[in-house]
């Protein structure tokens, strides 16, 4: 058996998964994948205000605009934390965790503007926080 260093082995001496480690450099990429692709949503609603048509009478009712500074800030949020998971830092994992959730929730008050695109990013933001609140403590670096 080799040697391994300190800064592979988990806290119980044991040699990190290498299915949490995939698990977690795979949520690490979606959020920088979905941090981004929320950002150009972003742009799009700030760019042609006319370009997300609402349904009537939902109970959350945000002008295109607001809705295009929330999904920028968002996602750039998001895809930071997403290099910060992806760098094994624990603050960036917890982070990662919480902006998954507010993301979820934005998403799914977004449904009545883009029903799609909103249910895609609620699934990838699920994903991510299962993969990182599942796996990501058997990563230690």
């Amino acid at each position: 058996m080799t040697e391994q260093t300190t800064s592979q082995q988990r806290s119980d001496g044991e040699p990190p998964n290498s299915w949490a480690v995939g698990f977690t450099a795979f949520a690490g990429v979606m959020m920088i994948m979905a941090g981004g692709f929320q950002t150009f949503a972003g742009i799009a609603a700030l760019a042609k205000d006319e370009f997300y048509v609402a349904t009537p009478n939902y109970i959350l009712e945000f002008d295109a605009t607001e809705w295009g500074w929330i999904h920028l800030l968002l996602g750039l949020l998001v895809l930071f934390a997403g290099f910060a998971v992806l760098s094994g830092q624990m603050w960036g994992r917890v982070v990662a965790i919480i902006l998954a959730v507010l993301s979820a929730l934005a998403n799914f008050a977004f449904i009545p503007y883009y029903p799609f695109w909103a249910i895609t990013v609620i699934a990838l933001d699920v994903f991510i926080i299962w993969a990182l609140s599942a796996h990501g403590r058997d990563i230690v670096r």
